[in-house]
């Protein structure tokens, strides 16, 4: 439940190919679902990780003219001094715990799961050891690159500066490229190696 009553569909989950020893949550960005998400991450896998992509529920968003759409949260605006859904990011926060708290019922550590998404979906913790890394396109047209800047020197005052990574890419608009997957790949791997 995030922001109304209405509940979410089950997550696309790309099963790991043997033994899950690691996960990766990951959360689409608004008006999107876990779907596309799940197939790019099928794509990229390491037989070892179980990756989550779950479905944010149908709510209207101020932003789109309070049309119903997937959304973690509302969105009044895009300017930094717009007024934020304080309760809303809330409730999507502790759905992303519950999906945490779940997969540490089954077995996973709570150090070998990555928490990640796209524009509306990253939704960070307060470890100040955690590692970070930050993707953005530099023709972004609906999230400019200033804004990316300025959310990654927000990062380094929340955790140790040395663990946020600010990579961008020629070109790339409001998604996703080859090269910024097999970065992410990288990244994931780094942190969640096989353990067995």
């Amino acid at each position: 439940m995030c922001g109304n009553n209405m509940s979410a569909p089950l997550p696309a989950i790309v099963p790991a190919v043997r033994k899950a020893t690691a996960v990766v949550i990951f959360l689409h960005g608004l008006g999107d679902t876990g779907h596309g998400w799940a197939e790019a991450f099928a794509a990229i896998r390491s037989a070892h990780i179980k990756y989550i992509c779950p479905h944010a529920p149908v709510m209207p968003v101020t932003l789109n003219m309070n049309m119903a759409m997937p959304s973690w949260f509302d969105i009044i605006g895009l300017s930094p001094d717009s007024q934020e859904d304080e309760t809303g990011v809330k409730q999507a926060a502790e759905r992303v715990k519950a999906l945490i708290d779940q997969e540490v019922k089954n077995g996973i550590p709570s150090n070998r799961i990555i928490l990640g998404g796209f524009s509306q979906g990253p939704i960070s913790g307060v470890n100040r050891d955690i590692s970070i890394l930050q993707c953005h396109g530099d023709s972004d047209p609906l999230v400019p690159l200033m804004f990316g800047s300025l959310t990654a020197e927000r990062l380094k005052t929340l955790v140790n500066p040395a663990n946020v990574t600010f990579k961008t890419y020629g070109g790339m608009m409001h998604s996703s490229c080859q090269q910024e997957m097999m970065d992410i790949k990288q990244f994931i791997d780094k942190l969640l190696p096989p353990i067995d």
